[in-house]
């Protein structure tokens, strides 16, 4: 199955940095016209400043995704200005970095509230609103699966966005809709959030290497686009190796991490106590942070494994021809051998 994205309207919420703006430029990139949905002014307009760029219509929409009223009147803006929508990617998320014993009640609501209601209110929209075979992508993290100390709140809000797609997708083949939902898995990222979330650490918070550009990410998601078809996609190596690590040995992971995971997720630097939170306000309200974070130079501009993703038809077959070649080989070898065993039997 495969969606033609030139033409598309397409729908990006947490569109004003990191992946959900990375991931808004690649479809104006690949011809779509772009809604975007975020809750900073100055955010938002720098991201559709950049899809314009592209050549291609953008319209920027301000709305916080936890809120289900907002959200449906953003989704109402965009059907009148740009017509039946196509594609809904849901990206925006918010988070705390803190022990869980620091974090109060009212924190971890409001992480569940945008960084996993917001998801399910924005499949809702999209639910009714998609026209024909329209595709549903959530943008997920390895940490989905695995979670690690000091990011409570937001793994939990990933593992639960998991369930929450699986039994969508199941829903879905069972009233053999044409509409698809798929899954991006996601490795660290260098997104603005290191700069931006309400952070308790002592130094400066950081993803937890290898780090990738947030243009990689971006091509995944508007490929799971195209081809909506598949459950989830994996990027990164170190998404593939935290997934199969846990389903193997999840207890050593818990103790690994519990040795490395709090050094692993700061830099050396001080954390700036002046440092905004966007928990309850936007942080890009008066000032765009741009796509990416302040981790460029040890971040990867490209995931081998990802592009192995997008290609398994081509990679089986080729370990087909693999196969074949290395069987006839052997039969070859083998014969080979046999004759010369005959020989000197023989002599």
């Amino acid at each position: 199955m495969r969606k033609s994205i030139a033409g598309s309207v397409v729908v990006v919420t947490g569109a004003s940095g990191g992946i959900g703006r990375a991931t808004a430029i690649e479809f104006g990139r690949r011809g779509a016209t772009v809604a975007l949905i975020a809750r900073g002014r100055a955010g938002l307009d720098g991201a559709v400043r950049d899809v314009e760029a592209t050549g291609a219509e953008a319209l920027g929409v301000s709305a916080d995704v936890s809120d289900p009223d907002q959200l449906e009147s953003a989704a109402d803006q965009i059907e009148d200005r740009l017509g039946g929508i196509d594609v809904w990617v849901n990206v925006a998320f918010t988070s705390v970095f803190s022990p869980v014993r620091e974090i109060t009640p009212a924190e971890f609501e409001r992480v569940t509230a945008v960084s996993y209601l917001g998801y399910v209110y924005g499949t809702l929209q999209a639910l009714k609103r998609l026209r024909g075979a329209g595709a549903i992508v959530q943008v997920g993290s390895a940490l989905g699966y695995r979670g690690i100390p000091l990011q409570a709140a937001y793994c939990a809000s990933k593992h639960a966005i998991q369930g929450f797609n699986e039994s969508l997708r199941c829903e879905l083949l069972h009233e053999r809709s044409r509409l698809r939902t798929t899954m991006v898995v996601m490795p660290a990222v260098n997104t603005p959030q290191f700069s931006w979330l309400l952070s308790r650490l002592p130094k400066h918070a950081q993803p937890v290497p290898p780090i990738y550009q947030p243009e990689v990410a971006a091509r995944a998601v508007v490929y799971a686009a195209e081809h909506p078809g598949r459950r989830e996609y994996w990027v990164g190596f170190s998404t593939v190796k935290t997934l199969l690590g846990n389903m193997i040995a999840a207890g050593l992971l818990d103790r690994y991490l519990a040795r490395t995971g709090y050094s692993a997720q700061q830099t050396a630097e001080d954390r700036d106590p002046s440092q905004p939170a966007n928990l309850w306000h936007p942080a890009d309200a008066d000032k765009d942070y741009g796509v990416h974070g302040v981790f460029d130079d040890d971040s990867r501009q490209s995931s081998v494994q990802a592009w192995a993703s997008r290609r398994h038809a081509l990679l089986a077959a080729l370990g087909a021809v693999a196969g074949t070649a290395a069987a006839a080989a052997a039969v070859v070898v083998k014969r080979r051998i046999g004759g010369g065993e005959d020989a000197r039997v023989g002599g």
